[in-house]
């Protein structure tokens, strides 16, 4: 069974950076687009970046572009996701999922991330 596992979450100062990964147990990790997301308390959860199976694509939420970076390492199976210039409004529970398939114009909706990590706590103070 594909099993994901998110880490590098923590607590940052409003303004600083944390990278997340995720590493995939599966060899066939490049065959998919993946995809960051986080959930706040009380709250849905919510896409924050997807990326294609082989990197070439990428898209954020508005809030996101330009601060964050998803990419990826096939050779590695790992995602990444580089959140730069944190703010107040970032924290919650950020977790990578998988796709059906390796690229889909529909990634906002939850439906189709069939994979889904356990998640890492990011908090960012102020």
């Amino acid at each position: 069974q594909v099993q994901l596992v998110e880490s590098g979450g923590g607590l940052v100062q409003a303004g600083g950076s944390l990278r997340l990964s995720c590493a995939a147990s599966e060899r066939t990790f490049s065959n998919y687009a993946m995809g960051w997301f986080r959930q706040a308390p009380g709250k849905g959860r919510e896409i924050v970046a997807a990326i294609s199976w082989s990197g070439g694509r990428t898209v954020y939420i508005d809030s996101a572009r330009g601060r964050f970076t998803i990419s990826r390492d096939n050779a590695k199976n790992i995602l990444y996701l580089q959140m730069n210039r944190l703010k107040p409004e970032d924290p919650a529970v950020y977790f990578c999922a998988r796709y059906a398939t390796p690229w889909t114009t529909s990634y906002e909706s939850v439906t189709y991330w069939g994979v889904w990590g356990q998640g890492t706590q990011v908090t960012v103070s102020s």
